[in-house]
């Protein structure tokens, strides 16, 4: 899934695209999606770069080709679980009678939708690069769940290393001290605590070098919380 803002610029690139036979400049960009500084479009690049839905080109001005559009802007379709801004908790399947608890099974298959920052934000990534296997107590049986690799060190004191591998059950809401996936601006996505106070968000690092960072409630969004960490030596 694409936030918002990557699908205005694609489309935006596609039309130019179509039209003049070249990609729009960085300055034409950033005044069609009225952002403040051309570091923003750099940002959404890379994320739509990574997603495989355009290419740099080496050598050359405007150097932008687009691979593939979303279906949205009549693109294929593509299909998978993606991680998105969840609009309320989605309720478990109904389970077979005769199923056996999830936790019964020695592993569960989960989708590794790419990195999520712990440290200064990064653009989320939202498609599945491949599945990993957890151990199916790690499942709480409520809800998706998905893999993220942590790039990054601001969580360290609560055992979260860069490198290692977070199983995040999708949600919207969380508690207090939770650990969570949090879109931010519907642009960035970061793994920190979290707290509500009164109209703002915190969000707290595991590490004295990172600062906590406030924002106003309607600019975080909770994707998920932390149930499990896997580590490979």
């Amino acid at each position: 899934m694409l936030t918002k803002k990557q699908l205005d610029l694609l489309e935006f690139i596609h039309k130019r695209v179509q039209r003049d036979g070249v990609p729009p400049s960085f300055d034409e960009m950033k005044e069609a999606l009225d952002l403040r500084s051309k570091s923003g479009i750099h940002r959404l690049i890379t994320a739509l770069e990574e997603r495989g839905f355009i290419r740099r080109l080496a050598h050359r001005a405007r150097a932008l080709e687009i691979v593939r559009l979303p279906e949205s802007l009549g693109g294929e379709a593509t299909h998978g679980f993606t991680p998105r801004v969840i609009e309320g908790d989605r309720p478990a399947a109904p389970q077979p009678a005769n199923a056996q608890p999830v936790e019964a099974a020695l592993a569960v298959e989960v989708p590794l939708m790419g990195r999520i920052a712990a440290g200064v934000p990064i653009e989320a990534i939202a498609h599945a690069s491949r599945n990993v296997s957890v151990p199916g107590g790690m499942i709480s049986g409520k809800g998706e769940h998905y893999a993220l690799e942590v790039k990054g060190d601001s969580m360290i004191e609560a055992g979260i290393n860069d490198g290692d591998v977070v199983i995040i059950r999708e949600t919207r809401t969380a508690d207090n001290g939770d650990i969570v996936v949090a879109l931010i601006e519907d642009e960035e996505a970061t793994l920190k605590r979290f707290f509500r106070k009164g109209n703002a968000i915190a969000l707290e690092a595991a590490n004295p070098a990172y600062e906590t960072r406030v924002f106003p409630d309607d600019q975080v969004k909770v994707q998920g919380r932390l149930v499990g960490l896997i580590r490979t030596y």
